[in-house]
């Protein structure tokens, strides 16, 4: 019997339990003012909302394990009702993101379900009164003189005929959406979209189904194109030749090591040579090294704060890199932008913070993820710290998250930022195309390893290969990668595995923690292009990378799950490149091939898609080569990703690209022309 239905129980006269509210004769034996003393009854136990009242002032039974039972029951189930309202404002964001940015409604920031509903309606011809009052109201003169469309379709009797709202071209007036009538514009997590055949004047009625994110894409999905904002959207358009918002990343060096802006004025001077290339956005690397770079804890925003002022001033949509990671190497072999000093103090005392190659050397461009779980940092553990970050950050920035300033974050989750191991380090001597190294060895994955081998019942496995060659080996030069190596063994498929789970765990662990930190916002993840040795039997590079993804495995699904689980947008590293025959000889390389595996994969899951370059400057063919990946033509659903961004080594003003080249690209992009019309 659930809560509610005692409560009734409890509250019915007719129950069983109605003479305990019913005043007694003077003459009954339990009386107050017969003298003889009657044994006490039973008290009863309270039930329904009475034992939740009971249970927070203190256990009213003997019956302690019976009272700590209950008391479980009601935290899991508050922690069910967080989740459940945490997936819905998450499903609202998204819906009022896609709204304001490919609809140009009007929404307020804090709006909720019931402005959208009002603002829906409005757009298809309804009126909505202050109360809610909702009513159908013919269309004025004219609107039919211009042969505006009736929003209503011929179905069948007795049939409701539900469908995903009509996507026009921008410059189609009659586009309008469709709203069910029975739909109430009081619901705060219910949307039907539907059509009802009907030609009278009627008032909406309670009603309507669940909201769920299928649900939500589509809404987003289907919404007309119109001029104006463009940020991250959905993943495919009916259109053509689609409008991709590019984005720009601003170059390093406009920061210093002591979070101080350096160079305001060439700031905007290359903010202006954006805005005269029509770019949408611009993305900015928060670095953790400079920031929280000499004392745990204490975070310092400054130089951001005034960054994002001169952004604000610009009117560009903004996009964050949460920087885990080191970046560059001088000359003298330092690195330009290390990982926090205190970081590195505490990797002289316990150098098995970084990840460990065979020979036993240390990378120290990222933390291992052996650590996410470990108390080593000053009583902190890997993903606590980045958390701490994040979080900062979140609530350092609140006003332009609050203003739609900022329209995504993306997490740094390995090296690079991109979800991997740094097995490819060219400070460890790695030159293309060599197929890395594994990163397992230091003492934390070690003890993992072991545990994953003892669990499997083949302790003796609590190993790393021996036999996988060294950074710059072919695959046919080593034991473990040839065609029908170990890496196909028992004990290859066991260890693969297990490498490959411990980089999803990684990603797994960070992103539940910044889908707190960053409730609402968009969240980017980078995935690596490893596309050297493709063509071979053990893919070698993937797989010491971490994705366990040979001809006979599928190594991204896994990946794309859990990103999936965390309504993540997959960015994938375009590398631009055509694969010669020299190449393909050397390398056996299959940049299209990887490219078409992992983007199917990704859309398959349903995930928005971003791409980024991997190169400093692109050719007119290189161009031509990153359009057709992110507008494929002969897509059949007509997916395509849902920004790019253009990464560069150095400012637009010191002329590190050719403007001609980079303003076609853009135009390309923006749909302004058509690819497949261009020769290469």
């Amino acid at each position: 019997m659930n809560d509610d239905q005692s409560l009734r129980q409890d509250l019915d006269p007719q129950s069983d339990h109605s003479s305990d509210y019913l005043p007694q004769h003077p003459h009954h034996p339990s009386h107050p003012l017969q003298p003889q003393q009657q044994p006490q009854p039973q008290p009863r136990r309270p039930r329904g909302f009475a034992a939740t009242a009971a249970g927070s002032v203190g256990p009213t039974s003997p019956s302690t394990p019976t009272t700590n039972k209950g008391k479980r029951e009601r935290e899991r189930e508050k922690e069910r009702t967080k989740l459940r309202e945490r997936l819905r404002r998450s499903i609202t964001s998204r819906m009022l993101a896609g709204l304001r940015q490919y609809g140009n409604f009007p929404l307020p920031a804090r709006a909720d379900m019931n402005d959208v509903l009002a603002a829906l309606a409005r757009e298809a011809g309804w009126v909505v009164e202050a109360d809610g009052t909702t009513y159908r109201q013919s269309p004025p003169p004219s609107q039919i003189a211009m042969g505006m469309r009736s929003v209503e379709s011929p179905v069948s009797s007795g049939v409701r005929a539900t469908k995903s709202l009509e996507c026009h071209p921008p410059h189609n007036p009659s586009s309008v959406v469709r709203i069910d009538e029975s739909l109430s514009p009081a619901s705060l997590d219910s949307v039907v979209i539907a059509e009802r055949d009907t030609t009278k004047n009627e008032k909406f009625s309670s009603g309507g189904s669940p909201i769920n994110s299928v649900e939500a894409d589509q809404l987003m999905q289907d919404l007309p194109i119109r001029p104006g904002n463009h940020g991250i959207g959905t993943t495919a358009f009916s259109t053509p030749n689609p409008y991709v918002p590019l984005y720009v990343t601003l170059a390093t060096g406009f920061i210093n090591n002591y979070c101080q802006l350096v160079d305001p004025e060439g700031l905007r001077q290359e903010l202006t040579h954006m805005q005269s290339l029509s770019v949408d956005g611009v993305v900015v690397d928060c670095w953790w090294g400079i920031v929280e770079g000499w004392s745990p804890q204490k975070y310092v925003w400054s130089g951001y704060r005034g960054l994002f002022n001169i952004l604000r001033e610009f009117k560009f949509k903004l996009q964050v890199v949460m920087a885990f990671h080191e970046y560059g190497r001088s000359e003298s072999g330092e690195a330009l932008i290390p990982l926090p000093q205190w970081i590195l103090e505490i990797g002289k005392e316990n150098q098995d913070i970084f990840f460990t190659d065979r020979e036993g050397r240390r990378n120290t461009e990222c933390l291992s993820w052996g650590i996410d779980k470990e108390r080593v940092l000053h009583g902190r553990t890997g993903v606590e710290v980045y958390f701490d970050f994040m979080r900062s950050f979140r609530t350092e920035f609140d006003d332009l998250f609050a203003e739609g300033l900022i329209s995504a974050v993306e997490i740094g989750l390995g090296s690079s930022g991109e979800l991997k191991y740094p097995s490819f380090s060219g400070r460890m001597g790695w030159r293309y195309p060599g197929v890395g190294e594994f990163q397992c060895y230091d003492r934390y994955l070690q003890q993992s390893l072991r545990r994953a081998a003892k669990l499997r019942g083949h302790s003796f496995w609590a190993r790393g290969p021996d036999n996988a060659g060294e950074y710059n080996s072919r695959p046919h030069e080593t034991g473990f990668f040839c065609e029908r190596g170990d890496y196909d063994s028992y004990y290859g498929r066991f260890f693969l595995h297990w490498y490959a789970q411990s980089l999803i765990d990684h990603a797994d662990n960070v992103l539940s923690l910044a889908s707190l930190a960053f409730d609402e916002t968009k969240i980017i993840v980078k995935v690596p292009a490893v596309y050297w040795w493709y063509k071979t039997s053990s893919h070698a590079a993937e797989l010491t990378s971490g994705y366990y993804n040979p001809t006979n495995q599928d190594g991204y699904s896994p990946v794309f799950e859990v990103l999936k689980k965390h309504s993540v947008t997959v960015k994938f590293v375009c590398s631009g490149l055509h694969v010669s025959s020299q190449d393909n000889d050397e390398a056996l390389a299959d940049p299209e091939g990887l490219s078409w595996q992992v983007l199917n994969l990704a859309w398959d899951q349903g995930l928005l898609v971003a791409g980024e370059n991997a190169l400093s400057c692109y050719d007119r063919d290189g161009c031509m080569r990153i359009v057709e990946m992110v507008k494929p033509r002969n897509d059949p659903d007509h997916r395509h990703f849902s920004c790019f961004v253009y990464q560069q080594p150095a400012p637009l003003v010191q002329g590190a690209i050719c403007f001609s080249e980079l303003d076609f690209f853009i135009k390309c992009m923006h749909g302004e022309i058509a690819g497949d019309l261009v020769s290469c």
